[in-house]
């Protein structure tokens, strides 16, 4: 349907329709990663066996974000997101089902290939939504994303700890996210692009989302890092193996809590200065800690790159939205893949310059990128309700 601006209640229900298409989203990845230990053990498989398997997620998921732009501006971002939403529990059971290796590694691209597809399509939903509303909002559907991933990692190590099967329990867990997707299908907001634009944003279309592009990138080379590293620098200089957990949580409770207040900093302060000022949060808080060189400096250092991290990317994905409305879907996947390309490579380019320089000087490389997103804030002024 075409949103009527007045309509409050159709507004309520389309953020209710995508905070649980993010919650579901978050909740299937969450759920998968609790297991994978159990299904390395089922299947017989060495670290380097599942290290391939694990492509199959990256794949499919870069695969799923080419070809989805183009069936969002097509079809609508609703028609899209809502089968995908479905697909996603069917897709969680597929790799608690295979038989060896090569079967993983298919039922993981099939996996991240939806995941893909729905990511881009319920990110167009949300700057639909948030366009209707007139307000930030995309910060907190992102918060919801962390949340999911929270819950579903929970639910699957309690079930582990009750010796439930992968199978039982991604079933399980399917099950809810059909719940979930079926309410979202009732309340779902479409509302119309409007007609699309050669000259938005800044320097054109295509130049303004490949440089948001580039933000993504940055900032996601940062997130893969710190998921990768930061529990291994903290071991580095505490020699302990629970004290250097510490690092990755600290970064994932403060990214969570800034998402959260993410949308009513933007609109105090506009999304210019709330990038620019994440960028610097994120640099100083990190480079900071690097070299003051001490355990407790770790924790606080990747708690605010945590902070700093946490409303960049909605942001940037809300201005890639903003482009050129007609062709968001198409905006958004190319923002989305370069920003997935980042964190997949991240931890790799902190692994090879850690090899040369050592981890301190490595960790050097998301600092200085973070520092760049800052200075490139300017960038996610495009069609920004606040000044």
């Amino acid at each position: 349907m075409t949103l009527v601006h007045d309509d409050r209640t159709a507004l309520r229900r389309g953020r209710i329709a995508v905070y649980l298409l993010f919650l579901l989203s978050g909740m299937a990845i969450g759920t998968w990663t609790a297991r994978i230990p159990t299904i390395k053990h089922d299947l017989g498989l060495s670290d380097g066996q599942l290290s391939l398997g694990l492509l199959g997620i990256a794949a499919g998921a870069i695969t799923g974000m080419q070809v989805v732009g183009r069936l969002v501006d097509r079809y609508g971002s609703v028609r899209v997101m809502l089968p995908m939403a479905f697909a996603q529990g069917a897709a969680l059971v597929l790799p608690a089902l295979v038989p060896n290796l090569a079967a993983l590694a298919l039922a993981l691209f099939v996996f991240g290939a939806v995941h893909g597809i729905l990511d881009v399509a319920m990110n167009a939903n949300a700057v639909e939504v948030e366009r209707a509303a007139g307000r930030s909002l995309m910060s907190s559907f992102h918060a919801v994303f962390s949340i999911g991933g929270f819950v579903g990692a929970a639910t699957g190590g309690l079930l582990a700890a009750t010796a439930l099967s992968p199978a039982l329990t991604f079933t399980a867990v399917a099950t809810v996210i059909a719940g979930m997707a079926l309410w979202a299908s009732r309340w779902a907001l479409a509302v119309d692009a409007g007609p699309a634009s050669a000259e938005t944003g800044p320097g054109g279309t295509g130049r303004g989302v490949l440089l948001l592009g580039m933000l993504a990138f940055c900032c996601m080379i940062g997130e893969g890092a710190a998921a990768d590293w930061s529990s291994v620098y903290l071991h580095e200089l505490s020699g302990s193996d629970g004290f250097a957990a510490a690092a990755y949580a600290a970064f994932s409770i403060m990214m969570t809590a800034g998402r959260l207040a993410g949308d009513r900093l933007a609109a105090a302060f506009g999304p210019v200065a709330l990038v620019r000022g994440c960028g610097l949060l994120a640099a100083t808080g990190l480079g900071a800690a690097l070299l003051v060189n001490l355990p407790i400096a770790g924790v606080i250092g990747f708690a605010c790159f945590g902070a700093g991290l946490s409303c960049i990317v909605p942001q940037v994905f809300s201005a890639a939205g903003r482009c050129d409305p007609a062709r968001a879907g198409r905006a958004l996947a190319r923002v989305a893949s370069l920003g997935y390309a980042g964190f997949l490579s991240g931890p790799v380019l902190i692994g090879g310059a850690a090899e040369v320089l050592g981890l301190s000087y490595a960790l050097a490389i998301p600092v200085l990128l973070a520092l760049f997103v800052g200075l490139g804030a300017s960038i996610v002024r495009t069609g920004s309700f606040t000044k």
